[in-house]
C-alpha cells in the first residue's frame, strides 16, 4: 500500500533530479509519484506528474512518449476548473507533436493552449505559446502570419521587455 508520503516524496526527488540536469532519473521519480498518486485515486498530482514526466522525455529525445504522458492530462485539469494547468498540459501535448514533426496539430494544440490561458488570464504563459506556434509557421515559410502571431504573443505578454517592445514595433511593419 502507499502512503500519502510516497509519492510526494518521489516528486520532489524527480524535481531536484530534473533541475540537476539528471533527466533519466528524473523521469524515473515522475512516473513513479504518477502510479503512487494513481493508486491514492489522486488524479491531479498524478497528470501534475504525468506532465512533469512529459517534459522530461522530451529532454531526453523521446517525443512520442512524452506524447503518451501528457496524454487525457488536460481533460483532469479542465474537470478541476484548473486552467492554468490545462493549458500547461495542452502545451506540452503541443511540445511532443512539434519534435514528432507533427506541425499541424502540434500548431492547433498550441492555439488552443493560448485560449485557455487567455481564459486563465495568464499573459506570460500566453505569449510563450503563441511564440511556439509563430515559430511553426515560421518554419514552415509562413513569415506574415508568424509576424503576426508573434505581436499577438507580444501583446500578451503582462510586463514586456524593452527589447520585447522594439521587436513589436519592427514586427508590425512587417505585416504592413
Amino acid at each position: 500500500m502507499t502512503t500519502d508520503s510516497e509519492p510526494q516524496k518521489l516528486a520532489e526527488d524527480g524535481k531536484l533530479a530534473f533541475e540537476a540536469g539528471n533527466y533519466e532519473s528524473a523521469a524515473g521519480a515522475f512516473e513513479n509519484a504518477a502510479k503512487g498518486y494513481a493508486s491514492l485515486d489522486d488524479r491531479i498530482n498524478e497528470a501534475e506528474m504525468k506532465n512533469n514526466l512529459s517534459v522530461t522525455l522530451l529532454k531526453l529525445g523521446k517525443p512520442q512518449e512524452a506524447f503518451d504522458a501528457a496524454a487525457g492530462t488536460d481533460a483532469v485539469f479542465a474537470e478541476a476548473k484548473d486552467l492554468k494547468r490545462q493549458g500547461m498540459a495542452v502545451g506540452n501535448q503541443a511540445s511532443a507533436l512539434e519534435a514528432l514533426k507533427r506541425f499541424d496539430e502540434a500548431l492547433a494544440a498550441y492555439e488552443k493552449s493560448a485560449q485557455i490561458f487567455a481564459d486563465a488570464h495568464e499573459g506570460d504563459l500566453r505569449s510563450m505559446v503563441l511564440k511556439s506556434a509563430a515559430g511553426i509557421r515560421l518554419k514552415r515559410g509562413k513569415v506574415t502570419d508568424s509576424a503576426i502571431k508573434m505581436i499577438g504573443s507580444l501583446e500578451a505578454k503582462d510586463k514586456p521587455s524593452i527589447f520585447e517592445r522594439i521587436l513589436k514595433f519592427f514586427l508590425r511593419l512587417v505585416v504592413r
